[in-house]
């Protein structure tokens, strides 16, 4: 199985790839992963025997996942091969292809949606929706800022479009800390943030590994930023790449437990113990503790019975537009009200 995923890695393989055997579960999320370590789209195992139904099942999933981020499944011509052919973040911020989606992120205790995650989006006019993935990975510094600039800008204004909807949701925006070290985000916010009283603040995520490398530079930015409704949130938690006894000393409103956390946390018992141990710790700390990656209903349930307090995924939504999140929230609102 290694060998034949090194092959599809060679060939710049880009579809989805299916694990099938009859071997533990343990060896089969390993191999999994080492595909995932690849760059490739590696669907959930399938144990031997199987159904045929339960093979259809998974690929329907994939494709319509594919399908909600207004991706083309399968053809190539379509926009699903080969993602990169040299296409920069910087032509596409200078062509303004740049789109942004929106990730809903509900509420595990109350069961309704509190917020939601901005996602950057290249909509090319030939090759349709492309994933960041094609092209954040290679940018440069000052495309990156831009980016981040531009993702900062795009959610202060747009949050009135919530608003006005009757949806005032918390916004969340990826940054690194070298954004906010050299970038004027303050100034940004101070001076688009809206009037309304119902804007609840912005929440800045910047991941785990980057901000322990200077402890006291960005506890002395996230205490700035509080002060203008501006809350950090830790990304990718029990990533492995930091000392977790340093945390107690940044002041973080939110943290992310990694997907590698929440993967069959429901079944199993090695992931459970971590993303319990993890959500203890962040309690302890005073954050508010969302699961990301949530795709199955045995992770949703193992997570809330843990004491988790938001969750994101496809299990609830995918990433998409803003109009059609709202569209999203006013049915929901038109059932419970109804109900």
């Amino acid at each position: 199985a290694v060998d034949v995923i090194r092959a599809l890695v060679t060939r710049k393989y880009r579809g989805p790839v299916q694990i099938i055997s009859g071997r533990e579960r343990e060896l089969q999320d390993q191999v999994t992963r080492v595909g995932e370590q690849h760059g490739l789209t590696m669907l959930p195992p399938l144990q031997k025997p199987f159904r045929a139904a339960q093979l259809q099942s998974l690929v329907m999933n994939h494709f319509a996942r594919v399908e909600s981020d207004d991706a083309a499944p399968a053809a190539p011509e379509a926009g699903t091969g080969d993602f990169g052919l040299a296409l920069t973040l910087a032509e596409i911020l200078q062509n303004g292809w740049m789109q942004f989606y929106y990730q809903p992120k509900m509420d595990l205790q109350r069961k309704c949606i509190i917020g939601a995650e901005v996602l950057a989006r290249c909509r090319h006019p030939d090759r349709g929706v492309i994933p960041p993935g094609a092209f954040l990975p290679d940018a440069d510094e000052a495309s990156l800022q831009k980016l981040t600039r531009l993702a900062i800008a795009t959610a202060v204004k747009n949050w009135g479009k919530f608003a006005a909807a009757g949806f005032p949701l918390k916004l969340a925006v990826n940054v690194s800390v070298n954004d906010l070290m050299k970038l004027p985000i303050l100034t940004l916010v101070r001076e688009a943030r809206p009037k309304d009283a119902r804007w609840p603040g912005l929440i800045l995520e910047v991941t785990e590994d980057q901000a322990v490398r200077d402890i006291a530079l960005t506890h002395e930015i996230a205490t700035q930023l509080r002060i203008y409704d501006i809350a950090l949130a830790l990304d990718d938690f029990g990533s492995g790449y930091s000392h977790l006894a340093r945390l107690k000393e940044l002041p973080f409103a939110e943290v992310k437990l990694d997907r590698a956390l929440v993967a069959d946390c429901g079944e199993d018992r090695h992931n459970a113990s971590l993303c319990e141990t993890a959500i203890d710790l962040a309690h302890h700390f005073g954050a508010t503790v969302v699961a990301e990656g949530i795709e199955k209903r045995s992770e949703l349930q193992a997570l809330t019975a843990m004491g988790c307090d938001v969750g994101q995924g496809y299990l609830f939504a995918p990433a998409m537009p803003q109009d059609r999140l709202i569209i999203l929230l006013k049915e929901l609102a038109h059932k419970f009200a109804v109900a």
